[in-house]
């Protein structure tokens, strides 16, 4: 694929494709219909057949050139792929176009120190999965760790200590840098409720802005209801972007959480099927 898209990369190449497509031609008709010099429309020639999009038949003393089809349909199918991918994660796409709207909005009001202080987020989740379940995925470290950060991120510290005056803490890193948050636990009743504060952090260690997050499980049919609250203290300036994220962050978030229970209950009810099956 890449040395098709590298041969086809070049405007002279691809009108030379363009014409081979309605019938074979000679490197002269080539070059007289494209405007370019017979020697360069050689090399354009050799680049191509060097890719298997065209072959040369030699007849007498004219070499005349022919498109291979297979090539280009390989092609095809792959770029048919690829915008099948592209359609199948589209959702991703739209976090991206919703963040820069809040980004914009964030913006336009972030003038003054504490100037998001006060505002409330609200999120609920059905989840699959017992409610011990649940609450394990929020309070051991690995699994806390496996769905909490964007996915796109290495988790390097990560804790929700579940006692009064526990660790809260969340870092993850990337290419571009690393991200801190930290606080501390303020109730713990296990396993349906969880409070907790979590400042982030900037660059230099400062605070950008608190968030008070209350988060409550609750057995319904079917597995867990999930119900997370944050209010937001201490706001600076510079936490417009972070502010700007908390809506399109926590959202895909907590659908990683789900999958996660989802698929760990599904392992469970696999391993005591199987087991039962074994049974005399």
């Amino acid at each position: 694929m890449d040395e098709f898209a590298s041969a086809l990369g070049d405007g002279a190449r691809w009108r030379i494709v363009e014409l081979l497509a309605e019938r074979p031609r000679s490197v002269g008709e080539l070059a007289e219909l494209t405007g370019l010099r017979q020697p360069q429309t050689t090399k354009h020639l050799q680049t191509l057949a060097r890719a298997g999009l065209v072959t040369v038949f030699p007849l007498g003393q004219r070499r005349v050139y022919a498109v291979e089809a297979a090539p280009l349909k390989a092609l095809e199918r792959r770029l048919r792929e690829l915008v099948e991918t592209i359609e199948a994660h589209e959702d991703k796409r739209d976090v991206i176009v919703r963040y820069r709207a809040a980004l914009e909005a964030e913006s336009a009001v972030a003038d003054r120190e504490r100037w998001a202080d006060g505002r409330t987020f609200s999120f609920e989740r059905l989840l699959a999965a017992p409610r011990d379940v649940v609450w394990r995925y929020w309070v051991e470290p690995d699994l806390l760790g496996s769905w909490w950060a964007p996915q796109s991120m290495t988790v390097t510290d990560c804790a929700l200590e579940p006692k009064p005056g526990g660790r809260a803490v969340l870092e993850y890193r990337d290419a571009e840098g690393r991200y801190r948050s930290e606080g501390r636990v303020h109730a713990a009743k296990e396993p349906e409720h969880l409070v907790f504060d979590l400042s982030v952090l900037d660059a230099a260690g400062a605070v950008s802005f608190t968030g008070r997050y209350d988060m409550a499980l609750a057995v319904v049919p079917g597995g867990t209801r999930l119900r997370l609250g944050l209010r937001i203290t201490e706001t600076t300036v510079e936490a417009v972007s972070a502010i700007a994220g908390i809506e399109t962050g926590w959202g895909p978030a907590l659908d990683n959480l789900a999958d996660a229970v989802g698929a760990s209950q599904r392992t469970t009810e696999a391993a005591q099927t199987k087991e039962k099956e074994a049974q005399p």
